[in-house]
């Protein structure tokens, strides 16, 4: 079993990374803030103006920790990391389904029907904790797009065409997110869900849904390229030149259950209100700096928690699904499983 490893998340603006012995230093002003042994990170993750010094950024390649850089918004720039240690014979397997139809589909829709049953989950999870405070128009349209959510999910377990299927997830995730509003217990209009944007995005929502969507891309990513794949070849999302399209398939499994239920648990708990967003000249709708650390406490304390693996029935923390979905994947790839055990959230 792969050990869940730590993430170095550096937000502070003008924070200075280094190298002493086989430690990583975070200084700021030259004082030192935070002092952490390499051998305990799967990654390090800099937001804004932060930098490494050379020799910190060659140990950490060296060791195999990926260092990712983003904006302050959360938006990804690039990534430093050593050689890709790929099986080749496995990345052969994965360019041949890709480029066969019914093969290619057969892995997609299992990630379809996974993502609209998750979001289901997450739908039906606020009509059971919540649905007597909710007024009864909302809690109607809720449970219509849960049964029709439903739908959509046995029809992607049948469907062969790929662009039919992705026609199928953009319903669902239309349905979803035409709700979304409705399960957030918030009643300050400041905090209203007016439908997904991302580039910017428009509400606070939004800001922190896409934010967290960033981290588990980057987490996806990782997972894949640490058991041989590619992971700008995707099954469901087209292929683009600077795309990690399969690190975007994996993740529309894991979305609702890891992020979106994140997103909501935080509103609605009321650990983030009107003041923790900013908003831009051109109406974009930022974390800020101090709200951006607290949600990456949240999210790395998110993923120490555990669940029963539906598939391999042992109980692992929720940080290790990226690895053990990519794990899978592998291994549907090499013909070790007849199909892909997408993640469905129980």
């Amino acid at each position: 079993m792969r050990k869940l490893l730590n993430t170095l998340y550096v937000s502070t603006d003008g924070a200075y990374l280094r190298r002493d012995g086989l430690n990583v230093v975070v200084e700021v002003e030259r004082i030192e803030k935070l002092r952490v042994p390499m051998h305990l990170l799967g990654g390090v993750a800099v937001f804004g103006q932060v930098s490494l010094s050379p020799a910190l950024m060659g140990s950490l390649a060296q060791a195999g920790v990926v260092t990712a850089f983003f904006g302050m918004n959360g938006r990804f720039l690039a990534r430093v990391e050593g050689p890709v240690s790929g099986n080749v014979l496995l990345r052969r397997e994965q360019y041949r389904v890709m480029d066969d139809g019914l093969a290619c589909c057969a892995i997609a829709r299992s990630m379809v029907m996974a993502k609209a049953l998750n979001q289901r989950g997450v739908l039906q999870r606020a009509l059971r904790d919540h649905g007597a405070g909710l007024p009864d128009g909302a809690s109607m349209e809720i449970a219509v797009a849960v049964d029709r959510m439903q739908a959509i999910a046995r029809r992607a377990l049948h469907e062969t065409d790929l662009d039919r299927l992705r026609g199928h997830e953009g319903e669902a995730a239309s349905l979803y997110f035409g709700v979304f509003n409705s399960i957030l217990l918030s009643t300050d209009p400041a905090l209203a869900f007016r439908g997904r944007s991302r580039r910017p995005p428009m509400d606070p929502p939004n800001a922190l849904l896409s934010f967290i969507y960033t981290l588990l891309v980057h987490d996806c990513r990782g997972a894949l390229e640490g058991v041989g794949l590619d992971p700008a070849a995707g099954f469901l999302h087209r292929m683009r030149p600077g795309r990690p399209s399969l690190a975007l398939d994996l993740m529309e499994e894991l979305r609702a259950p890891l992020a979106d239920r994140l997103a909501l648990s935080m509103f609605n708990r009321r650990e983030l209100g009107p003041g923790d967003f900013r908003m831009m000249e051109n109406g974009a709708v930022l974390l800020e700096d101090a709200s951006r650390k607290k949600v990456l406490i949240a999210w790395q304390d998110r993923k120490r928690e555990e669940i029963e693996h539906p598939f391999l029935k042992e109980r692992v923390p929720l940080g290790l699904l990226p690895h053990l979905q990519a794990s899978l994947l592998a291994r549907t790839l090499r013909g070790d499983l007849d199909a892909y055990p997408a993640l469905v959230w129980r």
